[in-house]
């Protein structure tokens, strides 16, 4: 991976800071080339026939055509306090390497009502996600103050006790606790226009319901309620914000960096989750990376996020 400007990047971002402290990472992609993309999302990009350029000119176009959509976009993001641009990454970077856009706002309305009649639950062979996270290895978990640290908290005891192990007399997948509770209906995909699984937007359920106090108070126990939530295009907007805010949040506080100038890295976090753990392990890095006199390790993007930095003049200009 070609890092010719890392040096330079480093040395600037050491003397820029942010109103609030924290080290400004600036615009830009770190890596020269773009990282390399999944071969996930070519076979599903070729199985459609089509191409990451042809798509990423799908949504692009559905941005600057919908007008309606992109004030949505915009009322969403000022809910949260958050440049729009970062939304809008979002949106590219999953349309692009995951789905197709559709061709019409409306879609995504006429399939949300869809899951509201549906008879879906979050469970892994009759054992429902409520029963399991009443079992005593998730008591620990029942203290966090927020609905982000308490799934965040629960995704890690799933990782630590049951996944890929023998519990309870019962064989466990190894496989992402996300994957194997909260995706009945087609294990490993996301939904709706911003792509969103079932457990993030469960996470993020207290920071949107924060600004936005309309909003429900999602339950495991109702499933398509979550599933219509993450498929209406107007919640959907709210929760791809709360994401993002997050993100930016952690980063500042966590790990020292303000990376709300950045599009393709809160793009990069977007696409990857767990930010929160991610924030935590770039603190640790830099720390010994300080004790040892070398220079600080800047977030760096990933191939979804590169291509919103790359694309970024391009971007502002349908907005």
């Amino acid at each position: 991976m070609k890092v010719l400007l890392y040096a330079l990047l480093v040395t600037f971002s050491l003397l820029a800071t942010s109103a609030s402290g924290a080290t400004l990472v600036p615009p830009g992609n770190r890596n020269i080339e773009q990282p390399k993309i999944p071969g996930a999302s070519y076979k599903r990009t070729r199985s459609a026939g089509g191409s990451f350029e042809g798509k990423y000119r799908k949504i692009r176009n559905l941005l600057s055509r919908d007008r309606k959509l992109m004030g949505k976009i915009k009322k969403a993001a000022s809910i949260h306090g958050i440049d729009p641009i970062h939304i809008v990454g979002a949106l590219v970077g999953e349309h692009t390497y995951n789905v197709d856009a559709k061709d019409r706002l409306q879609s995504y309305y006429v399939k949300a009502l869809a899951y509201l009649g549906q008879d879906l639950s979050f469970r892994y062979k009759g054992t429902s996600v409520s029963k399991l996270v009443a079992q005593p290895a998730f008591q620990a978990c029942n203290n966090r103050r927020n609905s982000y640290d308490l799934w965040t908290c629960r995704e890690m005891v799933w990782n630590r006790t049951y996944r890929g192990k023998n519990v309870g007399g019962k064989r466990w997948p190894n496989d992402r606790f996300g994957r194997v509770f909260f995706q009945p209906l087609y294990a490993g995909q996301t939904f709706g226009l911003g792509q969103l699984n079932p457990l993030t937007a469960l996470k993020v359920n207290d920071i949107v319901r924060a600004r936005s106090p309309r909003e429900p108070k999602l339950s495991v126990k109702k499933a398509p309620k979550i599933y219509n939530t993450i498929m209406e295009p107007d919640s959907t907007l709210l929760y791809m914000a709360a994401v993002l805010r997050h993100a930016i949040d952690s980063y500042r506080n966590i790990a020292g960096f303000d990376i709300s100038q950045n599009p393709g890295l809160t793009a990069t976090l977007y696409n990857l989750g767990n930010v929160t753990i991610r924030a935590n392990a770039l603190r640790a890095k830099n720390r010994k990376l300080k004790k040892s006199g070398k220079p600080v390790a800047l977030p760096q993007e990933n191939y979804y996020g590169w291509l919103i930095n790359e694309k970024l003049a391009d971007l502002r200009g349908v907005m």
